[in-house]
Protein backbone atom coordinates (compact mmCIF):
# COMPACT_ATOMS: atom_id res chain seq x y z
CA UNK A 1 0.00 0.00 0.00
CA UNK A 2 1.36 3.42 -0.97
CA UNK A 3 2.17 5.66 2.00
CA UNK A 4 2.74 9.36 2.75
CA UNK A 5 4.10 11.50 5.55
CA UNK A 6 1.49 13.06 7.81
CA UNK A 7 1.53 15.11 11.01
CA UNK A 8 -0.90 13.34 13.32
CA UNK A 9 -2.05 15.24 16.39
CA UNK A 10 -2.01 12.26 18.72
CA UNK A 11 -3.00 14.26 21.81
CA UNK A 12 -3.22 17.93 22.73
CA UNK A 13 0.19 19.61 22.28
CA UNK A 14 1.72 16.54 20.62
CA UNK A 15 2.23 15.93 16.92
CA UNK A 16 3.60 12.61 15.72
CA UNK A 17 5.17 12.50 12.26
CA UNK A 18 3.96 9.22 10.82
CA UNK A 19 4.07 7.24 7.62
CA UNK A 20 0.42 6.49 6.86
CA UNK A 21 -1.58 5.13 3.95
CA UNK A 22 -2.41 7.57 1.17
CA UNK A 23 -6.19 8.10 1.29
CA UNK A 24 -8.32 5.90 -0.93
CA UNK A 25 -9.99 7.81 -3.75
CA UNK A 26 -13.72 7.20 -4.07
CA UNK A 27 -15.65 7.37 -7.34
CA UNK A 28 -16.55 11.05 -6.79
CA UNK A 29 -13.36 12.12 -5.01
CA UNK A 30 -10.14 13.88 -5.84
CA UNK A 31 -6.74 13.24 -4.30
CA UNK A 32 -4.72 16.43 -3.90
CA UNK A 33 -0.94 16.53 -3.57
CA UNK A 34 -0.53 19.29 -1.00
CA UNK A 35 2.00 22.07 -1.58
CA UNK A 36 1.37 24.45 1.33
CA UNK A 37 -0.92 24.41 4.35
CA UNK A 38 -1.44 27.38 6.67
CA UNK A 39 -1.91 27.20 10.42
CA UNK A 40 -5.34 28.58 11.31
CA UNK A 41 -6.69 29.78 14.65
CA UNK A 42 -8.92 26.70 14.66
CA UNK A 43 -5.82 24.49 14.31
CA UNK A 44 -4.36 26.23 17.36
CA UNK A 45 -7.54 25.53 19.34
CA UNK A 46 -7.32 21.86 18.31
CA UNK A 47 -3.61 21.74 19.21
CA UNK A 48 -4.35 23.16 22.66
CA UNK A 49 -7.18 20.69 23.28
CA UNK A 50 -9.91 23.33 23.32
CA UNK A 51 -11.72 22.08 20.22
CA UNK A 52 -12.38 18.69 18.57
CA UNK A 53 -10.46 16.88 21.32
CA UNK A 54 -12.84 13.95 20.95
CA UNK A 55 -11.67 13.48 17.35
CA UNK A 56 -8.00 12.85 18.13
CA UNK A 57 -5.86 11.34 16.76
CA UNK A 58 -6.37 13.61 13.75
CA UNK A 59 -4.43 15.12 10.87
CA UNK A 60 -5.46 18.80 11.08
CA UNK A 61 -4.99 21.43 8.37
CA UNK A 62 -7.58 23.02 6.10
CA UNK A 63 -5.91 26.11 4.55
CA UNK A 64 -4.15 24.43 1.65
CA UNK A 65 -3.20 24.53 -2.01
CA UNK A 66 -1.78 21.84 -4.25
CA UNK A 67 -2.26 19.88 -7.43
CA UNK A 68 -4.72 17.18 -8.38
CA UNK A 69 -2.95 13.82 -8.11
CA UNK A 70 -5.82 11.46 -8.99
CA UNK A 71 -9.58 11.46 -9.48
CA UNK A 72 -12.38 8.95 -9.10
CA UNK A 73 -14.00 7.28 -12.09
CA UNK A 74 -17.07 9.58 -12.00
CA UNK A 75 -15.05 12.81 -12.03
CA UNK A 76 -14.89 14.67 -15.35
CA UNK A 77 -14.38 18.38 -14.61
CA UNK A 78 -10.85 18.22 -13.18
CA UNK A 79 -7.72 16.40 -14.29
CA UNK A 80 -4.49 15.25 -12.62
CA UNK A 81 -1.79 17.91 -12.66
CA UNK A 82 -4.23 20.80 -12.26
CA UNK A 83 -3.28 23.46 -9.70
CA UNK A 84 -6.09 23.77 -7.19
CA UNK A 85 -7.56 24.78 -3.87
CA UNK A 86 -10.61 23.24 -2.24
CA UNK A 87 -13.67 24.15 -0.22
CA UNK A 88 -13.28 22.25 3.04
CA UNK A 89 -16.91 22.37 4.21
CA UNK A 90 -18.55 19.10 3.20
CA UNK A 91 -22.32 18.91 3.26
CA UNK A 92 -24.73 16.43 1.74
CA UNK A 93 -25.27 18.76 -1.23
CA UNK A 94 -29.02 18.16 -1.29
CA UNK A 95 -30.67 19.46 1.89
CA UNK A 96 -32.33 22.84 2.49
CA UNK A 97 -29.16 24.37 3.94
CA UNK A 98 -26.83 23.03 1.26
CA UNK A 99 -29.09 24.47 -1.44
CA UNK A 100 -28.80 27.88 0.25
CA UNK A 101 -24.99 27.64 0.60
CA UNK A 102 -25.35 27.40 4.40
CA UNK A 103 -23.27 24.25 4.59
CA UNK A 104 -22.39 24.59 8.28
CA UNK A 105 -26.06 23.96 9.09
CA UNK A 106 -26.26 20.73 7.06
CA UNK A 107 -27.10 17.83 9.43
CA UNK A 108 -24.32 15.72 7.92
CA UNK A 109 -21.73 18.51 7.62
CA UNK A 110 -18.08 17.76 8.28
CA UNK A 111 -14.89 19.72 7.61
CA UNK A 112 -11.50 18.73 6.25
CA UNK A 113 -8.89 18.88 8.99
CA UNK A 114 -11.50 19.19 11.74
CA UNK A 115 -14.03 16.41 11.36
CA UNK A 116 -11.83 14.26 9.11
CA UNK A 117 -8.13 14.07 8.28
CA UNK A 118 -6.77 17.20 6.66
CA UNK A 119 -3.81 18.74 4.88
CA UNK A 120 -0.86 18.58 7.27
CA UNK A 121 0.01 15.61 5.09
CA UNK A 122 1.48 15.04 1.65
CA UNK A 123 -1.96 14.14 0.26
CA UNK A 124 -5.54 14.93 1.18
CA UNK A 125 -8.73 13.49 -0.28
CA UNK A 126 -11.86 15.64 -0.80
CA UNK A 127 -15.09 15.37 -2.79
CA UNK A 128 -14.17 16.43 -6.32
CA UNK A 129 -17.14 18.82 -6.52
CA UNK A 130 -15.35 21.00 -3.94
CA UNK A 131 -12.08 21.29 -5.88
CA UNK A 132 -11.49 24.67 -7.54
CA UNK A 133 -9.02 25.14 -10.39
CA UNK A 134 -6.43 27.81 -9.60
CA UNK A 135 -4.13 29.82 -11.89
CA UNK A 136 -0.69 28.30 -12.38
CA UNK A 137 1.02 31.70 -12.10
CA UNK A 138 -0.08 32.39 -8.50
CA UNK A 139 2.39 31.07 -5.89
CA UNK A 140 1.24 28.20 -3.71
CA UNK A 141 1.79 30.26 -0.55
CA UNK A 142 -0.74 32.82 -1.82
CA UNK A 143 -3.22 30.19 -3.01
CA UNK A 144 -3.12 28.62 0.47
CA UNK A 145 -4.73 31.83 1.77
CA UNK A 146 -7.91 31.22 -0.24
CA UNK A 147 -9.79 29.60 2.64
CA UNK A 148 -9.12 32.31 5.26
CA UNK A 149 -9.84 35.05 2.72
CA UNK A 150 -13.12 33.32 1.89
CA UNK A 151 -14.08 33.67 5.55
CA UNK A 152 -13.80 37.47 5.46
CA UNK A 153 -15.53 37.56 2.08
CA UNK A 154 -18.51 35.79 3.62
CA UNK A 155 -18.45 37.98 6.73
CA UNK A 156 -18.54 41.11 4.56
CA UNK A 157 -21.39 39.65 2.53
CA UNK A 158 -23.41 38.71 5.62
CA UNK A 159 -22.84 42.14 7.18
CA UNK A 160 -23.75 43.86 3.89
CA UNK A 161 -20.62 45.99 4.11
CA UNK A 162 -20.62 48.82 1.61
CA UNK A 163 -19.19 52.22 0.62
CA UNK A 164 -18.64 54.83 3.29
CA UNK A 165 -19.54 52.63 6.25
CA UNK A 166 -17.58 53.20 9.45
CA UNK A 167 -16.16 49.90 10.70
CA UNK A 168 -14.49 48.83 13.93
CA UNK A 169 -12.55 45.56 13.90
CA UNK A 170 -11.81 44.10 17.31
CA UNK A 171 -8.59 42.13 16.93
CA UNK A 172 -5.68 42.70 14.53
CA UNK A 173 -4.39 39.15 14.34
CA UNK A 174 -4.34 37.21 11.05
CA UNK A 175 -8.09 37.22 10.48
CA UNK A 176 -8.48 40.76 11.83
CA UNK A 177 -5.88 41.94 9.31
CA UNK A 178 -7.80 40.22 6.52
CA UNK A 179 -11.02 41.88 7.73
CA UNK A 180 -9.25 45.25 7.42
CA UNK A 181 -8.26 44.50 3.84
CA UNK A 182 -11.73 43.20 2.98
CA UNK A 183 -13.41 46.28 4.41
CA UNK A 184 -11.08 48.49 2.40
CA UNK A 185 -12.08 46.62 -0.75
CA UNK A 186 -15.74 47.19 0.18
CA UNK A 187 -15.11 50.94 0.41
CA UNK A 188 -15.61 51.21 4.17
CA UNK A 189 -14.36 54.37 5.86
CA UNK A 190 -13.11 54.98 8.42
CA UNK A 191 -11.70 51.59 9.42
CA UNK A 192 -10.69 51.48 13.09
CA UNK A 193 -8.80 48.51 14.54
CA UNK A 194 -8.26 47.61 18.20
CA UNK A 195 -5.63 45.19 19.45
CA UNK A 196 -3.39 45.00 22.51
CA UNK A 197 -0.38 44.29 20.28
CA UNK A 198 1.26 47.47 18.99
CA UNK A 199 3.03 45.42 16.33
CA UNK A 200 -0.21 44.05 14.96
CA UNK A 201 -1.79 47.50 15.10
CA UNK A 202 1.12 48.70 12.96
CA UNK A 203 0.54 45.89 10.47
CA UNK A 204 -3.16 46.81 10.29
CA UNK A 205 -2.27 50.41 9.47
CA UNK A 206 0.05 49.18 6.72
CA UNK A 207 -2.78 47.35 4.94
CA UNK A 208 -5.40 50.09 5.14
CA UNK A 209 -6.74 50.76 8.63
CA UNK A 210 -7.34 54.46 9.24
CA UNK A 211 -6.69 54.16 12.97
CA UNK A 212 -5.34 51.45 15.25
CA UNK A 213 -5.84 51.57 19.01
CA UNK A 214 -3.70 49.51 21.39
CA UNK A 215 -5.02 51.16 24.57
CA UNK A 216 -8.52 49.82 25.42
CA UNK A 217 -9.27 52.91 27.50
CA UNK A 218 -8.99 55.07 24.39
CA UNK A 219 -11.09 52.98 22.02
CA UNK A 220 -14.60 54.33 22.56
CA UNK A 221 -13.45 57.94 22.42
CA UNK A 222 -11.54 57.23 19.21
CA UNK A 223 -14.59 55.63 17.60
CA UNK A 224 -16.86 58.50 18.57
CA UNK A 225 -14.33 61.09 17.40
CA UNK A 226 -14.05 59.45 13.98
CA UNK A 227 -17.80 58.91 13.47
CA UNK A 228 -19.22 62.30 14.32
CA UNK A 229 -20.14 61.13 17.81
CA UNK A 230 -22.55 58.48 16.49
CA UNK A 231 -20.63 55.24 16.84
CA UNK A 232 -19.70 52.75 14.14
CA UNK A 233 -22.02 51.46 11.44
CA UNK A 234 -20.45 48.02 11.81
CA UNK A 235 -18.34 46.31 14.49
CA UNK A 236 -16.64 42.98 13.71
CA UNK A 237 -15.51 40.86 16.66
CA UNK A 238 -12.65 38.70 15.36
CA UNK A 239 -11.08 37.45 18.62
CA UNK A 240 -13.71 35.27 20.28
CA UNK A 241 -13.96 37.09 23.62
CA UNK A 242 -17.35 37.49 25.36
CA UNK A 243 -16.02 40.73 26.87
CA UNK A 244 -15.26 42.09 23.39
CA UNK A 245 -18.67 41.04 22.11
CA UNK A 246 -20.23 43.04 24.92
CA UNK A 247 -17.99 45.99 24.01
CA UNK A 248 -19.07 45.74 20.35
CA UNK A 249 -22.64 46.68 21.29
CA UNK A 250 -21.30 49.79 23.04
CA UNK A 251 -19.44 50.90 19.91
CA UNK A 252 -22.20 50.71 17.29
CA UNK A 253 -24.37 53.68 16.38
CA UNK A 254 -28.17 53.61 16.61
CA UNK A 255 -29.19 51.27 13.82
CA UNK A 256 -25.73 49.70 13.77
CA UNK A 257 -24.67 46.11 13.18
CA UNK A 258 -22.49 43.69 15.15
CA UNK A 259 -20.83 40.90 13.16
CA UNK A 260 -20.29 37.81 15.32
CA UNK A 261 -17.15 36.14 13.94
CA UNK A 262 -14.63 35.15 16.64
CA UNK A 263 -15.25 31.69 18.08
CA UNK A 264 -15.98 31.39 21.81
CA UNK A 265 -16.71 28.44 24.04
CA UNK A 266 -20.13 26.79 23.69
CA UNK A 267 -21.15 28.03 27.15
CA UNK A 268 -20.31 31.69 26.53
CA UNK A 269 -23.10 34.26 26.30
CA UNK A 270 -23.36 38.02 25.99
CA UNK A 271 -26.14 40.25 27.40
CA UNK A 272 -28.23 42.12 24.85
CA UNK A 273 -30.40 45.12 25.72
CA UNK A 274 -33.62 43.96 24.08
CA UNK A 275 -35.53 47.25 24.18
CA UNK A 276 -32.56 49.24 22.89
CA UNK A 277 -32.02 46.74 20.09
CA UNK A 278 -35.67 47.01 19.06
CA UNK A 279 -36.01 50.76 19.28
CA UNK A 280 -32.68 51.53 17.62
CA UNK A 281 -33.17 48.82 14.94
CA UNK A 282 -29.77 47.32 15.67
CA UNK A 283 -28.82 43.99 14.12
CA UNK A 284 -26.56 40.98 14.60
CA UNK A 285 -25.29 38.36 12.15
CA UNK A 286 -23.03 35.37 12.69
CA UNK A 287 -20.43 34.11 10.22
CA UNK A 288 -17.23 32.12 10.48
CA UNK A 289 -16.36 30.04 7.39
CA UNK A 290 -16.33 30.76 3.68
CA UNK A 291 -17.95 28.23 1.36
CA UNK A 292 -19.24 27.86 -2.18
CA UNK A 293 -19.00 31.16 -4.05
CA UNK A 294 -17.08 32.71 -1.15
CA UNK A 295 -14.15 30.46 -2.06
CA UNK A 296 -14.36 31.36 -5.76
CA UNK A 297 -14.51 35.08 -4.94
CA UNK A 298 -11.57 34.80 -2.54
CA UNK A 299 -9.49 33.02 -5.18
CA UNK A 300 -10.32 35.71 -7.73
CA UNK A 301 -9.30 38.50 -5.32
CA UNK A 302 -6.02 36.80 -4.42
CA UNK A 303 -5.24 35.97 -8.05
CA UNK A 304 -5.59 39.65 -8.95
CA UNK A 305 -3.45 40.91 -6.09
CA UNK A 306 -6.21 42.55 -4.09
CA UNK A 307 -4.77 41.40 -0.75
CA UNK A 308 -1.34 42.24 0.65
CA UNK A 309 0.07 38.87 1.66
CA UNK A 310 3.71 39.38 2.68
CA UNK A 311 3.06 39.06 6.42
CA UNK A 312 1.10 35.86 5.76
CA UNK A 313 3.63 34.03 3.61
CA UNK A 314 7.12 34.66 5.02
CA UNK A 315 7.05 32.19 7.92
CA UNK A 316 7.66 28.73 6.49
CA UNK A 317 8.34 25.44 8.28
CA UNK A 318 8.90 21.95 6.84
CA UNK A 319 6.51 19.23 7.94
CA UNK A 320 9.23 17.75 10.16
CA UNK A 321 9.19 20.93 12.28
CA UNK A 322 5.42 21.29 12.69
CA UNK A 323 5.64 20.86 16.48
CA UNK A 324 8.10 23.76 16.66
CA UNK A 325 5.94 25.82 14.29
CA UNK A 326 2.95 25.56 16.62
CA UNK A 327 4.93 26.07 19.82
CA UNK A 328 6.61 29.29 18.62
CA UNK A 329 3.60 31.06 17.10
CA UNK A 330 3.22 33.51 19.98
CA UNK A 331 6.90 34.49 19.66
CA UNK A 332 6.42 35.75 16.08
CA UNK A 333 3.78 38.54 16.13
CA UNK A 334 5.15 40.01 12.88
CA UNK A 335 4.22 36.77 11.10
CA UNK A 336 0.46 36.82 10.67
CA UNK A 337 0.45 33.31 9.24
CA UNK A 338 2.75 30.30 9.42
CA UNK A 339 2.68 27.80 6.59
CA UNK A 340 3.88 24.21 6.42
CA UNK A 341 5.63 23.02 3.25
CA UNK A 342 4.47 19.55 2.21
CA UNK A 343 5.75 18.99 -1.35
Amino acid sequence: MATMRAAVLAAPHRFDLREVAIPQVGLDDALIRVSRTGICGTDIHIFNGHYAADRLPLVPGHEFAGTVAATGAHVKHIKPGMTCVADVNIGCGECYWCRRNEILNCPSMTQVGIGRDGAFAEYVCVPARLVIAAPDNVPAEVLALTEPVSCVVRAARKARATFGQSVVILGAGPIGNLHVQMMRLCGAAPIIVADLSKERCRLALEVGADAAVADPARLKAEVLARTGGRGADLVIESVGSPRLYELAFQLIRKGGHVAFFGLTGPQDTVPVEILRTILEENSVKGSVAGMGEDMHDALTLLSHGRFRTAAFTRSIFPLEQIQQAFETLAERPKDLKTQIVLN
